[in-house]
């Protein structure tokens, strides 16, 4: 047996580091980082495994690597191409961290990654492009550990029983994961890990990208700000959450924002001034469980919110029955902002009702009454084919005063060009408008307190009335 010689709690990861010529001679045996791998996992995991499991301080991190550096220097482990502080870096990030995969988590630039099997691993960028990766696990029991150890932090478990799990990494770092039996054995895991780009977006990077105008923009942040509840439609990846989010920052200190999310975090609304915060901010998570009482959902959120006074109520993204609960609260004089999955303006009002029917009883015509008197306005956004991401339709339902409904197209997005070239899209268009606002709406604005010639630059906009 191997003489345990681990006493260096005096030492510090730079002690170890800066003697690494004096301690590490590998007498020339060098040995495949998969067999090293295994024999230093095996050692800390048997006697420092609550230190792998909860760990996560920069302290815990120094020390576990100094236990790995000290068991490389004892026993002279070396494998070719790698200096002693890329091997324990190397070690630490297999046993501790998330493999290969943890440079692409916590890099920048990054939105998604896509693992399809163990041995085929994308990467999609800010940019919309989606490279596949060179590297890969080791093998299917490889991939299912490593997922299982990001699953950890959200105290999620994946197995026979559950393999099917939602979880997340951070604050804005979800992900999604199937294992066998719903995907093959030989797959081992199938996982989609999304980060919400940490990135603050300014009304000029949406209008340098072509996303949307600066009139269309300033509409929707003087809308929102004067009580009008909005809704922001889109397939994944079109920019519905960007913009949303963008959409907040416009809102003005005074006013009290209560966020609704689902299992991770992607808003971070709350500003501080010389070292005390500014605004008025609460942000809340759901909760999932296999208790029902310990479960909590967007719908139990939304009915909380109403007793925390708020001007606005955020809800990530509808989904299910919570569109009936934030219908509600919307008609009840609380703003809402919120996104939902859907493929066009008009059909966006249609999902609504389709959602609250989830938790209601109640006729088509009914809940199309209620969400359209709710949410004035929906914007549509689209990722298109060349990657790049447009606000596609602004449109306004407009209430006659016989209650029947007419939907009212703002701007749209004219597409003038489309082809392929080199095997690349090539796609042009510009955006315009189509009208201004309707009466009904111009009057709710003044009701709500928008100054005339805020209102009056509004209409300029969109011309005349129609």
């Amino acid at each position: 047996m191997r003489k345990d010689s681990l006493q260096l709690e005096h030492l510090s990861a730079a002690d170890m580091t800066g003697n690494q010529e004096l301690f590490f001679s590998p007498g020339g045996a060098t040995r495949e980082f998969n067999s090293v791998l295994q024999e230093v996992q095996e050692y800390i995991t048997g006697k420092y495994a609550t230190l792998i499991t909860d760990g996560g301080t920069e302290e815990v991190k120094a020390q576990v690597k100094r236990y790995i550096t000290k068991y490389v220097q004892d026993y002279r482990l070396a494998v070719a191409g790698m200096a002693q502080a890329q091997l324990v870096d190397a070690l630490y990030t297999e046993m501790a961290e998330f493999s290969f995969l943890t440079k692409y988590i916590f890099g920048t630039g990054i939105e998604e990654i896509d693992v399809n099997a163990w041995n085929d691993v994308e990467v999609q960028y800010s940019s919309g492009v989606t490279k596949k990766l060179k590297e890969r696990f080791d093998s299917p029991e490889h991939a299912v550990n490593v997922v299982r150890r990001m699953l950890h932090v959200s105290g999620m478990v994946l197995d026979n029983a559950s393999p099917a799990v939602l979880g997340h990494l951070s604050k804005n770092i979800r992900i999604a994961v199937l294992k066998a039996p719903v995907v093959d054995e030989d797959v081992g895991v199938a996982a989609s890990i999304r980060i919400v780009n940490p990135q603050s977006m300014q009304k000029e990077d949406f209008i340098g990208g072509g996303t949307a105008t600066e009139p269309m923009l300033d509409f929707l942040a003087e809308c929102l700000r004067y009580g009008v509840s909005t809704c922001v439609a889109g397939a994944t990846s079109s920019g519905k959450t960007t913009l949303a989010g963008w959409l907040l920052t416009t809102i003005p200190d005074s006013k009290r924002i209560f966020t609704i999310e689902n299992g991770s975090r992607e808003l971070a609304l709350v500003r501080q001034r010389d070292g005390r915060v500014c605004n008025s901010v609460i942000h809340t998570l759901t909760r999932d469980s296999e208790n029902e009482r310990q479960r909590i959902t967007q719908t139990t959120l939304l009915d909380m919110s109403l007793r925390f006074n708020p001007d606005y109520v955020v809800v990530g993204e509808m989904r299910s029955a919570e569109a009936n609960a934030a219908q509600e609260a919307a008609r009840t004089g609380i703003t809402v902002l919120t996104t939902i999955h859907s493929n066009s303006c008009e059909a966006t009002w249609r999902r609504m009702v389709s959602l609250c029917k989830r938790a209601v009883d109640m006729s088509d015509e009914t809940l199309m009454a209620y969400v359209t008197e709710a949410y004035p306005l929906v914007v549509f956004c689209k990722q298109l084919e060349n990657k790049a991401r447009r606000v596609m339709e602004i449109m306004e339902c407009e209430i006659l005063p016989d209650g029947t409904r007419n939907f009212r197209p703002l701007f749209q997005y004219h597409i003038t060009e489309n082809r392929m070239e080199n095997g690349k899209f090539i796609i042009s268009g510009r955006h315009g408008v189509i009208q201004g606002i309707s009466e009904s709406l111009q009057r709710r604005l003044l009701e709500n307190g928008m100054p005339q010639d805020t209102l009056k630059h509004i209409l300029s906009m969109g011309g005349a009335v129609a």
